[in-house]
């Protein structure tokens, strides 16, 4: 039997597997190349960037004034012949413009938290609007193939984490290279000899942390990825819940998660403890670079080269040189983490976007319904076909059922004549035009969808009909809620067309949000209806209402029927069987019941066998 192709809107597996998808999509890019891109969209706020820069650079030169005026102060208490002696007046002036500088220095540093917040706010706004500009522009078949939580996590905590490390780590980098360049120039300036020996320790810091930037990055990468895939879980145990329930799978699920999350606790306490090493390691050599300063500038002092004042400043240079160096280590994990999730984000944002190369100027208003599938081939796996040579001709106006096995290609037909997916082979054609020529939007506009899966938004009942046309004014509304039979219970409801409705629509039966989806069809006034297991889920009284209705919407309307009740097909103008990836017949219901083929043998086993 043919697999069963996707539905999608459906939230649960898309083909080829879900964990397949992440392996293969989730792979370790370029580090520059993706922070090449991130520090494009911090450019996009250049202004606010230029500020903080300039903030930085004042508080930099505030703090290698500090170490200076230490110095000075430090100077004017000398040892003259065992008899100490301090110039009062030149010390007090060195205290108050160290304690100006310290004021000054805790002024800037809150507006540099100021600048900081509103460059990586604004950096992210622009990031997720462009991310999700471009998720809602990618193809049908990108959201069956990844779990709907690993796409939401990237939306949300990837997102967070670069707004987090922007606000934390651009100004310490900002600062750290203003810092290191001005903190070499004063060490030269005290002593060269010094600052030769206080640079022996570089090399060393290099050469740790490039190792150390390899090794962890891959840890950072692969935490970012299941916390994904624990996302997705969760969406699926709350959209699921009550299936969860029914089967008492709750031990099962919480199992699952528990597994999940302690793969994730077992790789973040990894990513962590290499992240939190770099810290460590670099103090570690940084205060052996101060012991190497510390000893030959006291043997250099008594020599008489410098003096003790000098030696003070130049440990406070010396730390001052080391310090945006141990920052970035102390951050790194953050640093790490943020990359990680850029990478993932932008993995969405370069995927393809659904190809729309229709170039004709036909309007979905001037669409009349007449639909040719050539010779269609199509399967979601290349190896594993489900349409085989599909032809089927649809005159203006017919009302078409189409019926077979589970996984036949029924609802295939429906995906590729909208374009959520681009046949293998054949061409289809809306009168007489290939629909590849057509724009998406347009062709779209002109088909009305009514699924078995009821899709509603949050917002009121109004709103979700109008949903089809948003242009539509209150009294085509509730027209089209009548022509639907659903008028009669929404005036019932407290607020009637004002009522809210909740996530999913979860506050009403499951037939009063098929009623809506209809009434959103109705309104929509399409030139082509596809009902799509339209009735499945609601009752018989209420299929009784929904079916009267269809008779006055379907008029002069190209319809496609997808059914497995086949008693709701009978009246169609043409039964078409579909079996084997092609049409194996086709006629009105007398005439496949006559005829004893694949459509008698449906038919006895929906009905015949309900009487045994």
């Amino acid at each position: 039997m043919p697999p069963m192709p996707p539905n999608p809107n459906n939230k649960q597996q898309g083909p080829g597997g879900r964990h397949a998808a992440l392996v293969n999509a989730e792979k370790p890019r370029n580090a520059k190349e993706t922070l090449g891109k991130l520090l494009s969209y911090i450019g996009r706020s250049r202004y606010i960037f230029f500020g903080l820069m300039a903030v930085m650079l004042i508080m930099t030169l505030l703090g290698l004034a500090a170490p200076y005026i230490q110095q000075i102060a430090i100077d004017c208490i000398t040892l003259d012949k065992d008899k100490l002696s301090v110039n009062t007046d030149k010390l007090m002036k060195s205290l108050i413009a160290l304690g100006g500088v310290y004021l000054l220095n805790s002024a800037f540093s809150y507006m540099q938290g100021i600048f900081s917040a509103r460059l990586s706010q604004r950096t992210v706004s622009t990031m997720r609007r462009d991310l999700f500009g471009d998720l809602v522009r990618l193809p049908i078949k990108y959201f069956d193939t990844h779990k709907h939580g690993d796409i939401m996590s990237r939306m949300t905590n990837d997102v967070e984490n670069i707004s987090n490390t922007i606000s934390q780590s651009i100004g310490s980098l900002i600062s750290g290279v203003l810092t290191v360049i001005g903190s070499i120039v004063i060490m030269l300036i005290y002593s060269p000899l010094l600052t030769l020996i206080s640079l022996s320790t570089v090399v060393l810091t290099i050469f740790v942390s490039g190792k150390m930037t390899k090794f962890m990055r891959k840890y950072f990468l692969e935490q970012q990825i299941i916390l994904g895939r624990l996302n997705g879980h969760v969406e699926e145990m709350v959209t699921g819940c009550r299936t969860v329930a029914s089967y008492s799978k709750e031990k099962a699920a919480a199992q699952q998660f528990n597994e999940m999350s302690d793969e994730l606790r077992k790789t973040g306490i990894r990513a962590q403890i290499c992240g939190g090493v770099m810290g460590p390691l670099m103090n570690c050599i940084s205060n052996f670079g101060f012991v190497l300063i510390a000893a030959f500038g006291g043997w250099f002092s008594f020599k008489g080269w410098i003096t003790v004042g000098t030696i003070q400043a130049f440990i406070l240079y010396s730390k001052q040189f080391s310090r945006p160096i141990n920052e970035i280590a102390n951050q790194y994990a953050n640093i790490q983490t943020a990359i990680a999730g850029a990478e993932r984000i932008f993995e969405v944002m370069e995927t393809k976007p659904e190809p729309d190369d229709g170039k004709s100027e036909m309007k979905a208003e001037n669409v009349r319904g007449d639909i040719d599938f050539e010779d269609i081939r199509f399967g979601y796996d290349a190896d594993k076909p489900v349409l085989k040579g599909f032809s089927l001709e649809i005159e203006q106006g017919r009302k078409i059922a189409i019926v077979g096995a589970t996984g036949s290609g029924k609802t295939t037909i429906v995906n590729l004549l909208t374009r959520f997916y681009e046949p293998d082979g054949g061409r289809i054609t809306v009168d007489g035009m290939d629909i590849t020529d057509i724009p998406k939007d347009e062709l779209r506009r002109s088909i009305g969808i009514v699924l078995q899966d009821t899709v509603l938004f949050r917002g009121t009942i109004e709103e979700n009909i109008r949903y089809g046309r948003e242009d539509a004014p209150e009294e085509d509304v509730i027209r089209a809620a009548r022509h639907a039979n659903a008028d009669e219970f929404i005036r019932r409801l407290p607020d009637g067309y004002k009522t809210q409705l909740a996530e999913g629509g979860t506050n009403l039966s499951q037939g009063q949000r098929q009623l809506l989806t209809i009434a959103r069809a109705v309104l929509a006034d399409p030139k082509i209806l596809i009902l799509d297991e339209a009735t499945s889920s609601v009752d018989t009284r209420t299929e009784m209402h929904i079916q009267s209705a269809m008779v006055a919407l379907m008029k002069n309307r190209t319809s496609l029927i997808i059914a497995h009740r086949l008693s709701t097909i009978r009246d169609a103008d043409t039964i078409v069987v579909i079996d084997g990836g092609r049409v194996a017949e086709s006629g009105r219901h007398e005439e496949l019941i006559a005829k004893k083929g694949c459509y008698y043998d449906l038919y006895q086993t929906q009905f015949a066998g309900n009487k045994t």
